[in-house]
């Protein structure tokens, strides 16, 4: 039977128990904690802060054209390492620094022109996002930490299938995309009632994945996982944070819109 499940797709039972069989520790035998995976989500955290500055200063300094190149080099490179991570986990501690950097490339480009955009209508959109994103994962942490809400397998099972959907719900749209066919209400900016309940229902949802990424780090380290995985913990919690805030900005900004 299962250990450890997580929705997330890089933080799955298979992969920590291949990481505790394969009995690939470091030369001290060290395992992972919760405390390391805290502060190396910390440091992953600082790597997408530094790249998202760099970017928002270089979109009002005018330099659009390598604000867009860093946007896909962020996207492009991201993804990357997201399958290098999920192959190679002992890679993690070199990988991830990486990705939270790239990913800020990214972040920081979107945030600096959705911010653009509703600089008149709502100029503290992104600052709001940023302020929800963390104020979520720490109600989150709080609800976890005291057994308020339970990562039972039937929660499980309900948040991995909606991720599950939502995921196909986004791919098929991208699909759509290429052949100039749009999906008006996942557009940022949409006002609509169907897409502020659509952005509501998976602010919710990627939420509710933090309860799993926190279950799945406290399990991981109470089976004794090596040292290394602290970093794909950390890697896997910080692409949660990551979808959550995209999803934030996605909302806030269409109530921007109904100003």
């Amino acid at each position: 039977m299962s250990l450890i499940k997580s929705s997330n797709p890089t933080m799955t039972d298979r992969m920590f128990q291949k990481t505790i069989d394969s009995n690939n520790y470091d030369s001290y035998g060290a395992t992972m904690t919760i405390q390391g995976s805290i502060q190396k989500f910390a440091f992953l955290l600082l790597m997408v802060v530094a790249g998202a500055a760099y970017v928002w200063q270089q979109y009002y300094t005018g330099q659009v054209t390598t604000v867009w190149a860093l946007m896909i080099a962020g996207m492009i490179g991201g993804l990357i390492c997201v399958f290098l991570i999920m192959f190679k986990p002992q890679w993690a501690g070199y990988v991830a620094p990486a990705y939270g950097i790239l990913e800020g490339f990214l972040l920081g480009g979107l945030s600096a022109i959705v911010n653009n955009q509703f600089k008149t209508t709502y100029p503290n959109l992104v600052m709001q996002a940023v302020g929800l994103t963390f104020g979520v994962a720490f109600a989150m942490y709080f609800l976890y930490s005291f057994r308020i809400i339970r990562a039972t397998e039937r929660f499980k099972s309900v948040i991995i299938t909606a991720t599950l959907g939502i995921a196909i719900f986004y791919f098929v749209s991208m699909i759509l995309g290429f052949f100039h066919v749009s999906v008006p209400f996942l557009q940022f900016g949409n006002s609509s009632m169907l897409g502020i309940g659509i952005s509501l229902f998976i602010v919710a949802i990627a939420a509710l994945n933090l309860i799993l990424d926190f279950d799945m780090i406290e399990r991981g380290a109470e089976m004794g996982a090596p040292k290394y995985m602290e970093w794909y913990g950390a890697f896997g919690l910080l692409v949660t944070i990551v979808w959550l805030y995209i999803e934030i900005l996605r909302l806030l900004s269409r109530f921007g819109s109904r100003n």
